[in-house]
């Protein structure tokens, strides 16, 4: 009878540890659920990625290419133009450049914000309008 009574304890507390601590969970940004910060990460993970493929491009050819053009020619690993409802695009300016990711808006009634991102050539991330 002690072990059982030891078990619906240990569960208990294992199960408030859990539910507490998941309503303390931070947001990733402003006004977005938590359950979007691995989409976040990994749409600014890309971001990243994209600027150094671009930057790695510009210094072998010496010109600034579209995400398409990169991906064709293997100089980024990605295979695709976007995540989780999320699109990318470069917009060149003669050496430079900026990489954005944006999504599209959320419905009006939504308490949910899909922030919008660029990186420019500098490598810093930004959060966009």
């Amino acid at each position: 009878m002690r072990f059982l009574i030891g078990v619906l304890v240990g569960a208990a507390l294992l199960f408030a540890v859990y539910h507490f601590g998941l309503l303390r969970l931070p947001a990733s940004d402003d006004n977005t659920a938590a359950t979007q910060a691995v989409s976040l990460t990994g749409v600014r993970m890309d971001l990243l990625e994209i600027a150094d493929a671009e930057h790695g491009y510009i210094a072998i050819n010496g010109q600034c290419v579209s995400l398409d053009k990169l991906i064709s020619t293997q100089s980024i690993s990605m295979t695709r133009t976007g995540r989780d409802g999320y699109s990318y695009e470069i917009e060149c300016s003669g050496n430079g450049f900026t990489a954005t990711a944006r999504h599209r808006p959320a419905p009006a009634d939504s308490p949910i914000h899909y922030p919008n991102f660029s990186i420019d050539s500098s490598l810093e991330l930004h959060e966009i309008e």
